[in-house]
C-alpha cells in the first residue's frame, strides 16, 4: 500500500507546475496568515484581519505580475493607492443593493476593459475587482473603513515582502532576449542565401533554424507576463522589431524558392552582406540591452545597391528586377528592425522621423513615418489603444461588458436573497465567467465538483470539531499550503476544493461556525455560477468565434478598398490632393486590430481546440500583406510619387488592382458564408509574369523614368502576392498545411498604432514553401 500511495506523490511532485504552486502557496502562508492572525488574536479586530487576509490572497495566489523582481516590487506598490480607492467606494457604496451593483458595474468594466493595455493591467485584474466586491455588502459600516484599509494595507505590503525575498521567482529571461536569438538566426540564413545566389543552388538548413527561432520568438509561446503587448513605446517598438526580422526571412524565402538558376548578382550578394551584419548587430543590442553606438553601414549599402542598379536597368530582364527588389526588401526590412531596436533601447527615433519640424500636431503623409509612435505622447498612445475598441464589435468590449453585467447582477441578486455570504457568490461569478458560453458551462462542471467534495470535506471537520478557532487557527496554514500547492497541477475541481477548505477555516474563526456554513459555501457557488452561464448564454454566447467571421470580413472589405487606393495614389498624381485629408489605411488598420483580438481569443477558447479552422490565420495574413505591403511602397518611394506614370502603365497597374481587390472581396465573401470551399490547388489568375505592367514599362519607347519602373516592380509584387494569399483563404487549408498557415502569426504579435500611425512597413512575404516529403516547389520570385 505505502508504495500504491507513494506512486501518485512521485508523479505530482515531478509535476512541471509544482514548484511555482509550492511558492505561491508559501507566499499565501506567509502573507496572509500573520496579518490575520495577529489582528484576529492579539488586537481583537476582526475587520482588519479580514482585509489583511484578503489584501495578500489574491495578489500572492492569483494575480501575475510581470518584469524582473524591482518592477515586480513597483507594480504591486502601485496597487497599494488602487486597493484604497476600491475599498473605499466598495465601504460607501454599500449602503444599498442598487448603489453597489450599481458601482460593481463600473468597477467591472473598467477593470476589464483596461486590460487591452496589456498584461500589468490584467495581471492585477483579479485582485483590484476582488477589492471592491468584498466591501460592498451589508452591513453598512463607513465607521469600519479605517480598519479595512489598514487590514488591506498590511496584507498588500506583507505581499511584496514575501514575492521579494521568501523563495522570489527567477528573473524572467526579457522578451528582447528571445527576439535576439531569432534575429541572429536570420542573420545566418542571411549569410546561407548569399551563398546560395552566388553557388546557384544548395540546401539551407539556416532556413529550418531561422524558423525555429522565430517560431520561439512569437508572442503565443511567451508567458503572459512577458509580452511586449501594452501601448508604450518599448513595447511597440520591439513588437516593430519582430515583424521586420519576420519580413526579413520571407525575403530569403523568396530567394530561395526561386525556380531556375538565375546568375548571381555580384551587388545583390554585397548588399545581402550588409544586411546579415546589420542584423548581428541587431543580435547583439538586444542580447545586452545596450544600442549600438556605431553608425550602421546598412543605409550607405542600400543606396549604394540603388545606383548600381538603376545604371544598369534598361539592360536587365523582369526576373532579375524582381530578384533584386525582393534582395532590397530584405536589406529595408533589416533596417528598421534596427531602428525600431534602437527606439525599444531607449534611443528617439531616426533621423527623419516624427512630426514635421515647427508643426509638431500635423500628422505626417501616410506611410512616411513608421515610427511615429516613438515622438507619441504615452498618453495619447493608451487612448489610441482603447479608442480602437470603443465599439461593441469588439471582443474586449463585449467580455467587458459581460461581466460588469453578471457582477452587479450577483450583487442584486444577494441582497434580494439576502444571502448569508454574498461575496462567496460574486467570488463563484467571477471565477467561472468564460469569454463564450460553451467555456463557461465546461468551468461550472468542476468548479461545482470540487465545491461540494471541499464542502463535504469541511463539513465534517465542522461537525466533529465544531465551534473550537484555534484548531481551525493551527490547521489553516498547512491546509492552504496543501491545497494550494497540489491544487494547480491536479486541476480546477482539486483548485476549488482546496479554496472552499480555505474560505471555511477563514470564516469558520471570524464567527460562530457549524456545519452548515459548508452548506452556504455550496448554495453560493450554484448561484454564482448559474448568474455566470445565463449572463454568457444572454450577452455574446460564441465569444471570440461570434465576431470572428464578421471582423475578418470587414478588415478584408477594408483591405480591398485601400489596395485600390494606395495603387492609384502610387500611380495618378491626381490622387495627390487626398494624401493630405487622411491616410487611406486608416480603416483597414482599424479593422486589423479588431480582427486580430477576435482571433486572439479564439485561440484560446473550446471552439478552437475543438474544431480548428485555419482559414482564418489566411485571411489575416492576406489583409495584413495589404497594409503592410502598402506601408512600405509609399515609404520608399516618396520620390516617384512628385510625378505621375505615364497613361498605359498607371493603366496597366489600376487594372491589376482592381482585379486583386475582387479576388480580396471574394475571400471576405467566403469568411461570411461559410459555404464549400474551393480546391487547395487553387492558385491565382494574377501571377507577376503575367500581370502586364512591369512588361508595359520595361518598352523603353514609353519614356518611363527609372524610378517609375522600380516603383511598378515592387507594386506589382505586393498585387499580386496579396492575390495569391486572397486565393489561400477561400481555398480554407486544414491545420496540418503548413504553408498556408505559418504566415498568420499569433495576432497580438503585431503592434497595435493609433489611427493615423504608420508602423511595421514591409513587403508581403512569400506565398508559399514546399511540404516536408514532396509537393509543389515553392513559387520564387516570378510568382510573388
Amino acid at each position: 500500500m505505502g508504495a500504491g500511495v507513494s506512486t501518485p506523490v512521485r508523479r505530482l511532485l515531478r509535476h512541471e507546475g509544482v514548484p511555482e504552486a509550492a511558492r505561491r502557496a508559501l507566499w499565501v502562508v506567509a502573507a496572509g496568515c500573520p496579518g490575520f492572525y495577529v489582528f484576529q488574536y492579539v488586537t481583537g479586530d476582526s475587520v482588519m484581519a479580514l482585509y489583511a487576509m484578503f489584501g495578500a490572497l489574491p495578489l500572492a495566489m492569483f494575480c501575475r505580475v510581470p518584469g524582473p523582481a524591482p518592477q515586480r516590487t513597483r507594480i504591486l506598490l502601485a496597487a497599494l493607492p488602487a486597493g484604497w480607492f476600491l475599498v473605499t467606494a466598495g465601504t460607501l457604496l454599500a449602503v444599498s443593493p442598487w448603489a453597489a451593483a450599481a458601482g460593481m458595474f463600473a468597477v467591472g468594466f473598467a477593470v476589464s476593459f483596461c486590460g487591452v493595455g496589456g498584461p500589468r493591467l490584467t495581471g492585477l485584474a483579479m485582485a483590484f475587482q476582488l477589492f471592491y466586491v468584498l466591501p460592498c455588502f451589508p452591513p453598512y459600516e463607513p465607521g469600519t473603513l479605517g480598519s479595512r484599509l489598514a487590514g488591506l494595507t498590511t496584507g498588500i505590503l506583507l505581499t511584496v515582502l514575501a514575492e521579494r525575498f521568501l523563495w522570489p521567482e527567477p528573473d524572467p529571461v526579457p522578451y528582447r532576449a528571445v527576439l535576439a536569438r531569432a534575429a541572429a538566426a536570420v542573420a545566418d540564413y542571411t549569410s546561407a542565401t548569399a551563398y546560395h545566389l552566388e553557388a546557384g543552388g544548395g540546401a539551407l538548413p539556416e532556413r529550418e533554424a531561422a524558423d525555429r527561432a522565430l517560431a520561439a520568438a512569437r508572442l503565443s509561446r511567451v508567458p503572459v507576463t512577458e509580452r511586449p503587448a501594452s501601448p508604450s513605446r518599448h513595447d511597440r517598438a520591439v513588437n516593430h522589431a519582430r515583424a521586420a526580422v519576420r519580413h526579413v526571412r520571407d525575403q530569403l524565402d523568396r530567394l530561395a524558392d526561386c525556380p531556375g538558376s538565375l546568375p548571381a548578382d555580384p551587388a545583390a550578394v554585397t548588399l545581402l552582406r550588409h544586411t546579415e551584419l546589420s542584423l548581428r548587430s541587431v543580435a547583439g543590442a538586444l542580447r545586452t540591452g545596450t544600442a549600438d553606438t556605431q553608425p550602421d553601414p546598412l543605409p550607405a549599402a542600400v543606396a549604394a545597391f540603388d545606383a548600381a542598379r538603376a545604371a544598369g536597368l534598361r539592360g536587365t530582364s523582369t526576373e532579375r528586377l524582381r530578384q533584386d527588389a525582393v534582395v532590397r526588401a530584405a536589406a529595408e526590412g533589416t533596417r528598421l528592425a534596427a531602428e525600431a531596436a534602437r527606439i525599444a533601447l531607449g534611443n528617439g527615433p531616426p533621423a527623419g522621423h516624427g512630426p514635421p519640424a515647427g508643426d509638431a500636431t500635423r500628422p505626417a503623409q501616410p506611410g512616411t513615418d513608421v515610427f511615429a509612435y516613438a515622438t507619441t505622447p504615452p498618453h495619447l498612445l493608451w487612448w489610441r489603444r482603447m479608442r480602437v475598441h470603443l465599439t461593441p464589435h469588439s471582443v474586449h468590449m463585449q467580455n467587458a461588458l459581460r461581466l460588469a453585467a453578471a457582477l452587479a447582477c450577483a450583487r442584486l441578486v444577494v441582497g434580494a436573497l439576502d444571502l448569508a455570504h454574498g461575496f462567496w457568490v460574486l467570488l463563484a461569478t467571477l471565477s467561472l465567467m468564460r469569454t463564450s458560453a460553451a467555456d463557461t458551462r465546461a468551468a461550472l462542471r468542476p468548479a461545482l465538483t470540487g465545491t461540494v467534495a471541499g464542502a463535504a470535506a469541511a463539513a465534517l471537520m465542522l461537525y466533529v470539531i465544531g465551534d473550537r478557532p484555534v484548531v481551525y487557527a493551527v490547521a489553516l496554514p498547512f491546509v492552504m499550503f496543501t491545497g494550494f500547492t497540489a491544487g494547480p497541477p491536479l486541476g480546477p475541481g482539486w483548485m476549488q476544493a482546496a479554496f472552499t477548505l480555505v474560505i471555511v477555516f477563514i470564516f469558520a474563526q471570524l464567527s460562530a461556525a457549524d456545519w452548515r456554513l459548508s452548506e452556504a459555501r455550496i448554495l453560493d457557488v450554484l448561484v454564482g455560477g448559474a448568474i455566470g452561464v445565463v449572463a454568457g448564454l444572454l450577452a455574446w454566447p460564441r465569444g471570440g468565434r461570434g465576431e470572428l467571421g464578421r471582423d475578418m470580413a470587414d478588415f478584408l472589405t477594408e483591405c480591398a478598398v485601400a489596395g485600390r487606393a494606395v495603387t492609384a495614389l502610387l500611380g495618378d498624381d491626381r490622387f495627390q490632393r487626398e494624401r493630405s485629408r487622411g491616410d487611406p489605411l486608416r480603416p483597414a488598420r482599424r479593422a486589423m486590430y479588431l480582427a486580430e483580438a477576435s482571433y486572439a481569443q479564439y485561440l484560446t477558447e473550446r471552439m478552437y481546440h475543438e474544431r480548428p479552422e485555419a482559414h482564418w490565420g489566411a485571411a489575416l495574413a492576406t489583409g495584413r500583406a495589404v497594409v503592410h505591403g502598402a506601408e512600405l511602397l509609399l515609404m520608399t518611394h516618396q520620390e516617384s510619387l512628385r510625378a505621375p506614370l505615364p497613361p498605359g502603365p498607371a493603366a496597366a497597374l489600376t487594372g491589376l488592382a482592381g482585379q486583386v481587390a475582387h479576388e480580396v472581396l471574394r475571400a471576405a465573401d467566403s469568411l461570411v458564408t461559410g459555404g464549400p470551399r474551393e480546391p487547395r490547388t487553387t492558385v491565382s489568375r494574377y501571377p507577376a509574369e503575367e500581370s502586364g505592367p512591369l512588361r508595359r514599362a520595361s518598352d523603353g519607347h514609353l519614356g518611363v523614368s527609372d524610378a517609375h519602373v522600380l516603383l511598378i516592380v515592387d507594386t506589382e509584387a505586393w498585387l499580386t502576392g496579396v492575390a495569391h494569399d486572397a486565393v489561400r483563404t477561400r481555398a480554407a487549408p486544414d491545420r496540418t498545411d503548413v504553408p498556408a498557415t505559418r504566415r498568420a502569426d499569433p495576432p497580438e504579435s503585431w503592434p497595435e498604432a493609433g489611427p493615423g500611425d504608420a508602423e511595421g512597413a514591409w513587403h508581403r512575404p512569400s506565398p508559399a514553401r514546399p511540404r516536408r516529403g514532396g509537393g509543389r516547389p515553392g513559387p520564387g520570385i516570378g510568382r510573388v
